[in-house]
């Protein structure tokens, strides 16, 4: 079955160091933390029914802690108002991962793009590329200076351009999004930001140019409504019918079947599953057409009317 290693974890220190931003920062309860790369996440498990992700935004070479940022979201489902009001330094956590959605790969030049909070994955990326001596422009999107993370930090790494909606407005991202051969572009914030930076690449930049981060799901359409199919398990020798409405994480759930999950919105890859027959759906915010052999069974359906997973 789907299994990972939960490790024990202890907030070693939590501080603000945004407008409503803390960093934790986590040491391992017994010695040992988990090697992670640059764009990696954790599962923080608050609770039996609370489980978020976050990035890790410390440095990958740091073999001693973890680090992460938690912005108090507005409208929240009780994780970031958790973290802000009830953890505090000496209390003891479990964790699971890393697991990286969001690998950092080798180019001639970068271009990073960050909305708000968007920047916790970017930070070590660019810890590493600059530490590398590459070629890098962060461009750095927040609605005040107080509410951005780690701006002292970034400005001492190398070339960075702040945009605040206070004093500049938003970014342009016409001319921050002039076609560069050679450079990769990185990008992680809300939606609208990360939507519009999809448009422009879509149209003037290679395919593979662009990597993206969703913090929440993808707004995915579909014109034609649900409809039930089978999902056999080849592992436990079940099927399963999955009807309108209802999940393949959900209907194997009830029909006994264990499987690794987490967010539930197609965005971390917990629930990521193997296709041994059939074709999918992907309606979560990792995979698209060319993956054929894997799944997000949290929010994905199928194309097919049988189809045959590993679990």
């Amino acid at each position: 079955m789907n299994t990972e290693p939960k490790w024990s974890v202890t907030v070693a220190d939590i501080r603000g160091i945004a407008d409503d931003v803390v960093e934790l920062t986590l040491v391992g309860a017994d010695g040992q933390i988990p090697k992670w790369e640059s764009g990696a996440h954790i599962d923080l498990i608050l609770g039996p029914d609370m489980v978020r992700q976050y990035s890790l935004c410390g440095d990958p070479d740091d073999r001693n802690t973890l680090t992460i940022a938690v912005l108090r979201e507005q409208v929240s489902r009780g994780g970031s108002a958790y973290v802000h009001e009830h953890l505090s330094a000496g209390d003891t956590l479990r964790i699971r991962g890393p697991r990286n959605n969001f690998p950092l790969h080798d180019a001639e030049r970068y271009r990073f793009i960050a909305g708000g909070i968007g920047i916790t994955p970017l930070l070590p990326m660019i810890r590493t590329v600059a530490r590398r001596g590459a070629a890098w422009t962060l461009h750095y999107g927040g609605r005040t200076r107080g509410s951005m993370a780690y701006l002292p930090e970034l400005s001492a790494l190398g070339d960075l351009r702040v945009h605040t909606e206070d004093e500049t407005g938003r970014m342009n991202l016409d001319t921050i999004l002039a076609p560069d051969p050679g450079t990769l572009v990185y990008c992680c914030g809300p939606e609208s930001l990360l939507s519009t930076v999809e448009e422009r690449c879509a149209t003037t930049w290679p395919a593979g140019a662009l990597h993206v981060e969703r913090f929440a799901p993808k707004p995915v359409a579909h014109a034609a409504a649900d409809s039930e199919f089978e999902v056999e398990c080849a592992q436990s020798g079940v099927t399963v019918l999955v009807p309108a409405g209802i999940s393949i994480l959900e209907a194997v759930e009830q029909a006994g079947i264990s499987a690794l999950s987490s967010c539930r919105e197609g965005t971390c890859g917990t629930c990521e599953t193997v296709v041994l027959d059939g074709l999918p759906d992907h309606r979560d915010s990792l995979l698209d057409a060319k993956d054929t052999d894997l799944m997000m069974i949290c929010r994905s359906r199928a194309r097919t009317p049988r189809l045959v997973l590993d679990l």
